[in-house]
């Protein structure tokens, strides 16, 4: 008896699912993808719980007729398509004929549509790829997909999708992007009755953009050009100074197809190299046309790949047009796309030492001079004390006794500006001044019982915040409160700032807050405590922008403070982000350096 067997159509539809549709993001990505393919100008995409219990996506396209409607459905069934040589100069997003008969295999899935020829649409109905049926129906022109219980007869691919919150944060940032790769198209996002996301579909990337991250955003903004043969690049970038800790805000856009691409972000980085810190990403939307047969769209099943014919010339294109943004060789920076530009003049990298870190340190001072405190520079005992003993009225307390040390260090010097060296018993320390500094003020600022000390803004800051923020901040105003930031609203999705913490006021706090959202954003689960996560963000990020930093130099009292607050933290090893802050060389450990043993 043979044990080898062909598996019956119905499982190996659902197999063929799997590798199509994964999320309910696939699903969106898949009709949203269809309704350009279909010519939308308006699309309008709808959830429930995340995507699982409902996706809906409605657009003014071409819509089908009856005919085409019921092949639609049918696996392999394409318009886009003849022959295998058309592979080679696809222009559509879809192509393979997959998606809808895919989709309707693993979901209650409804199908309307009409041509503006036709007077009446057709709706079409499959339940888990079964009793497929067909009517005629009143309807408006283009087309609405309905799918409903997502995975409902799958229940092994359900069992695995992420919590609610998750899987809506992934169809949003799809979303977003596809949105800057179709700035012509008006794009409305409804998750759970809210609007989340709209943008004008005017035809400007750069209202897109103010749309989806806010006005502000675009005082930020560096102009993308570049022009080789048949190679077209535009788009735009931040300044070094605006970061997210994730690299989801970066969007490539290949011939109008958004797509993953390590050589597209092997280039961003390595444009910025040296100058942001190596967990920050810039924004950035890269936009590059080139001819159709010089690229390979049909490497993954969703699509979201490609291949070029020369990686090389793309990173050279990408880096260089990246590198002419940041050093300002173009002088149209703020200025929107309408189309690929021109190429500027070839840059000159010798301008920017990428040696350096952005913000470069003062002049070396003369050894004899290192000893006195400079001039106009930080006072660390100042700075320590503001922490330890906030601007009130002090209660009287009772007497308690001095923390526990857990080691005694004496400093010799400092290297680079950056590092301490030091000494303890026969050991050698050497401390990172920078993060040092951070774990004492998390410290201290974790200790506060009550409220943390805040300070009023002179100028309040007027801030903007997209949706899934503003909904995070309506519900923690409190919470913010207690850790020093006082919040009012002040319009849609605009907040006025007006209290920062004390040890934050210093830095630029509306940058130090949106640092601290998009870290309580980074890896968010439903089964998160907020209240928790926005402590923890709010007290590390305050913590690292009111922290000495690389490029200061300290006197010898400076480093002894540094030294002895340290010893006192609870753990003083690492600051609040993980990264080591001392690292210690035994006698025996010089002793192996210097082949003594």
């Amino acid at each position: 008896m043979a044990n080898v067997k062909l598996l019956d159509e119905s499982t190996i539809t659902k197999i063929a699912a799997g590798e199509v549709v994964e999320r309910p993001a696939s699903v969106v990505k898949e009709l949203v993808e269809n309704s350009i393919d279909a010519g939308a100008r308006r699309i309008e995409i709808e959830i429930q719980n995340g995507g699982k219990a409902l996706i809906r996506v409605t657009d003014d396209g071409i819509g089908m007729s009856r005919e085409d409607a019921a092949l639609s459905v049918k696996r392999h069934a394409t318009s886009k398509l003849s022959t295998v040589a058309d592979l080679q100069r696809i222009s559509t997003l879809g192509f393979r004929g997959e998606a809808l008969p895919t989709i309707a295999t693993v979901s209650k899935f409804t199908l309307q549509t009409r041509r503006a020829e036709d007077e009446l649409g057709t709706k079409i109905t499959i339940n888990g790829g079964k009793s497929q049926e067909v009517h005629e129906v009143g309807c408006k022109v283009g087309t609405t997909v309905l799918v409903e219980e997502l995975f409902f007869n799958t229940p092994a691919r359900l069992k695995f999708l992420k919590s609610t919150p998750t899987e809506a944060n992934k169809i949003h940032d799809f979303i977003v992007k596809l949105a800057l790769s179709r700035p012509q198209v008006a794009f409305r996002f409804i998750n759970g009755n809210r609007t989340a996301l709209a943008t004008p579909g005017n035809g400007s990337l750069l209202d897109t953009l103010s749309a989806i991250y806010g006005t502000e955003l675009t005082d930020s903004i560096l102009t993308l050009k570049h022009d080789d043969d048949n190679l077209k690049l535009a788009g735009y970038v931040t300044k070094p100074n605006i970061l997210k800790s994730y690299r989801g805000w970066q969007t490539f856009i290949i011939n109008g197809r958004v797509v993953e691409n390590r050589t597209i972000s092997k280039a961003v980085d390595e444009a910025y190299k040296s100058l942001i810190p190596k967990t920050g990403f810039p924004l950035a939307v890269v936009i590059i046309n080139l001819p159709q047969s010089s690229i390979d769209v049909n490497v993954h099943p969703q699509k979201i790949e490609l291949k070029f014919d020369d990686e090389g010339r793309i990173f050279k294109a990408v880096y260089h047009a990246v590198r002419q943004a940041i050093e300002g060789k173009d002088d149209t920076i703020g200025h929107d796309l309408t189309e690929v530009a021109a190429a500027p003049e070839t840059p000159h990298f010798e301008q920017l030492d990428l040696s350096k870190d952005f913000d470069e340190p003062p002049t070396p001072k003369k050894s004899s001079e290192r000893k006195k405190k400079p001039k106009d520079d930080f006072d660390i005992e100042e700075t320590l004390a503001k922490v330890a003993e906030p601007k009130e009225v002090p209660k009287p307390q009772p007497k308690v006794e001095p923390p526990k040390k857990s080691f005694e260090l004496e400093p010799i010097g400092q290297v680079a500006r950056c590092y301490i060296v030091a000494q303890g018993g026969n050991d050698l320390y050497i401390v990172d001044q920078h993060a040092a500094h951070e774990r004492i003020l998390f410290d201290r600022l974790n200790n506060y019982a009550e409220r943390i000390p805040a300070q009023g803004l002179l100028i309040h800051r007027v801030m903007k915040f997209d949706s899934r923020e503003t909904e995070l901040i309506e519900k923690n105003l409190n919470v913010f409160a207690q850790l020093g930031f006082t919040l009012e609203p002040s319009g849609a999705d605009e907040f006025r700032l007006i209290e920062v913490p004390l040890d934050a006021s210093d830095t630029d706090a509306e940058n130090l807050l949106r640092g601290i959202i998009s870290e309580i954003f980074d890896g968010l689960n439903e089964a998160d405590d907020i209240a928790k996560r926005i402590r923890q963000a709010t007290l590390a990020t305050t913590a690292c922008k009111a922290a000495i930093k690389a490029g200061q130099e300290l006197n010898f009292r400076q480093m002894e403070i540094l030294l002895n607050e340290l010893s006192t933290t609870a753990h003083p090893h690492t600051c609040p982000h993980g990264r080591p802050t001392i690292i210690k060389f035994t006698a025996d450990d010089l002793a192996k350096m210097f082949k003594r043993t």
